[in-house]
């Protein structure tokens, strides 16, 4: 069990460990972004979670609930981003709006393949970790309560499961 200080740091740095996420992912290194780290930052943001509430709480969360679903729609905007180029006749991978055409704005983010491509990356990384800790976390709740939970004569081998006095009693 965790200290309410920790839970209220957690809780407190949730989001703004989410907007540094996000920042990474639209703007990263150099202009694209970099879906790989900004995945990995959000995963850890998340994770926090699960350290300062606990694995109960922690699969309660809607984040985690997708994370499954996450992994999937990252893992088709990626390949769909590296792919659908090659059933039109282009390149692997094949860059669009291409260099001197007109490129759709969103602030200062241009709206191109790249970016896509990132989002699909971020969503593969945080689905993977996230589901992959929850899968364990579960797996050990489910474990400790099987322990928890077994039939006592099972737990104590000196009494009779019949509940009369066995051989060795007499």
């Amino acid at each position: 069990m965790t200290s309410p200080i920790t839970r209220f740091g957690a809780h407190v740095l949730f989001l703004p460990i989410q907007m540094i996420a996000l920042a990474v992912l639209i703007k990263g290194y150099a202009d694209i972004g970099d879906g790989f780290s900004a995945g990995v930052i959000a995963s850890l943001g998340i994770i926090l979670q699960a350290v300062a509430f606990g694995p109960a709480e922690f699969d309660r969360l809607p984040l985690v609930r997708y994370a499954p679903l996450s992994t999937f729609c990252g893992l088709l905007i990626a390949l769909s981003t590296a792919f659908l180029p090659v059933l039109m006749g282009r390149p692997i991978l094949y860059h669009y709006p291409p260099a001197g055409e007109h490129v759709i704005n969103f602030g200062s983010l241009e709206i191109i393949t790249p970016v896509a491509f990132d989002v699909g990356v971020f969503l593969v990384v945080v689905g993977f970790c996230v589901g992959s800790l929850a899968a364990g976390a579960r797996e050990s709740t489910r474990r400790q309560n099987e322990r928890n939970t077994l039939p006592f004569e099972r737990r104590d081998p000196t009494i009779a499961t019949s509940g009369r006095p066995s051989e060795r009693d007499l």
